[in-house]
């Protein structure tokens, strides 16, 4: 294990968190609000922080997979812990348990939350709670990579920790032009959505909050109704930049290079599509008695539809009240996710749609034995560690699923409420059902079991291996 690179990147890390630290703090100024300099402090703590921990640059630059699983793992538990600090100095969020909570399910895109009234919050809290969806959506690490060189080609193995997907490529030759291709979209994806809804009155800083959940596909939002309270207009844009959030950007990429038949030739994106609608349609026909219109039973239900697919976890409406089939609905959608590639969480459609390939192969050599057959994704053949590290990661969803469920029973709360409460951070979405509904949040759960879901949290939006990788003895053995 090369510990030293390892510390010069969590280094960079926090140089890199001061400076976004350093926008709540201009938005507290512009509000006249003391919890300002609660992030100013913060943000001069991880500069010094960082600058002593890449003070010197490592002898090995040597970057494997497993030092690339830890720097990952340990760079986003360092981002929150010290991201949590200005919500307990500024005495916003009071307890630090609840505070990195809160935290982590910004950074990972979760949108869970403990606060009982958002609104109470300052707009400088506020504006860091949502604004971790956007650094954390794309990732912190591709960011870094985006504009340093770090250690040269085998950055790429950060990015593959970091990246969502059962696989991982290049865009084009260069990681580091990959990682600036990808911030390029992910950024004008933000803008657009940011123009759009000020075009439709909504205020600025409340177009900002909003895009930060929608394109990081977060779901915190600056008031207790969520998307509620704003106009159909509003939801609908919110809705369209949701499903364009989970598309794999590789679509996006093939897209603005013109090359439109690879695009469409992404099995995945067909899928997610196919889903979305499929979904929506029968929502919507289920709800249908529930609301004034046709219109607005179609409107709220591809909302939901858009935000629980994606991950995002914005709400609407209560659809905690819909009917059993909605319900049920949402929460496969919930462990489904969106595609690879993108911001959402989930277990990703790509995942799915080889695991039904996988079982229609394996039911096929029953009946013809010397059956050779390959499984394709694209028209391309998935090699094998793919579909190993594919087998693997449904194993060891399973497991935390049922292990977390069983260990956050111990507050004796309902079956739902804990099922769904382990689904929804372990896949990113923020809201489940019952107890921590759309209305509710999670602050009824015991310190220890909000540990738990904080876990959950991370493992989930670094898929799994690297969160699990670190629990190893024998990750942390020199060689």
């Amino acid at each position: 294990m090369n510990y030293y690179i390892i510390l010069y990147i969590l280094g960079c890390v926090l140089k890199f968190e001061s400076a976004f630290l350093l926008l709540p703090f201009l938005v507290g100024l512009l509000y006249h609000e003391n919890a300002a300099y609660s992030y100013l402090i913060t943000a001069a703590l991880c500069f010094l922080m960082g600058m002593l921990l890449s003070s010197k640059k490592p002898a090995s630059k040597n970057l494997f997979i497993r030092e690339g699983f830890v720097t990952v793992a340990a760079s986003w538990m360092v981002m929150s812990i010290f991201g949590a600090l200005p919500f307990v100095i500024s005495g916003d969020i009071p307890s630090y348990v609840d505070a990195l909570f809160e935290t982590i399910s910004g950074f990972t895109t979760t949108g869970s939350s403990i606060l009982n009234n958002v609104e109470a919050l300052s707009r400088t809290g506020l504006f860091w709670r949502s604004f971790t969806h956007w650094v954390g959506g794309m990732g912190v690490l591709v960011f870094i990579m985006a504009i340093l060189p770090l250690m040269g080609g085998s950055t790429m193995n950060l990015m593959k920790a970091e990246s969502t997907g059962p696989s991982i490529s290049k865009l084009v030759p260069h990681v580091k032009d990959t990682a600036k291709i990808l911030y390029g979209m992910y950024i004008a994806l933000t803008l657009c959505e940011i123009f759009m809804l000020c075009l439709f009155k909504m205020p600025i800083y409340d177009a900002l909050i909003t895009t930060f959940g929608t394109v990081g596909t977060g779901g915190f939002g600056i008031y207790n109704s969520s998307i509620g309270g704003y106009s159909p207009e509003i939801q609908i844009i919110v809705t369209i930049f949701l499903v364009l959030s989970g598309i794999n950007y590789t679509a996006y990429f093939y897209i603005l290079s013109f090359k439109f038949k690879e695009a469409f030739r992404i099995e995945e994106v067909r899928w997610y599509f196919l889903i979305f609608f499929s979904s929506v349609a029968v929502i919507t026909y289920n709800i249908r008695g529930l609301y004034q219109s046709f219109g607005e039973s179609l409107r709220h239900a591809a909302f939901q539809v858009a935000s629980i697919i994606t991950t995002a976890g914005f709400a609407t409406t209560d659809f905690d009240l819909w009917p059993e089939l909605s319900k049920t609905i949402l929460v496969v959608i919930m462990i489904i996710g969106s595609c690879s590639g993108s911001t959402a969480g989930g277990m990703k459609i790509s995942r799915v749609v080889m695991l039904i390939k996988t079982i229609k192969k394996e039911l096929s050599l029953v009946v013809h034995p010397r059956e050779v057959k390959k499984i394709r994704m694209d028209g391309h053949v998935v090699n094998h560690e793919t579909l190993r590290n594919t087998n693997v990661f449904f194993v060891i969803y399973f497991v935390i699923l049922l292990t977390s469920t069983l260990l956050i029973s111990i507050d004796n709360f309902d079956f739902t409420t804990n099922f769904t409460a382990t689904v929804a951070t372990l896949n990113n979405i923020g809201p489940g059902l019952a107890m921590v509904g759309p209305t509710r949040n999670f602050s009824i759960y015991s310190p220890f079991s909000k540990f738990v879901l904080m876990f959950n949290m991370l493992a989930g939006r670094l898929e799994l291996f690297p969160i699990v990788v670190m629990l190893l003895p024998s990750t942390w053995k020199r060689k």
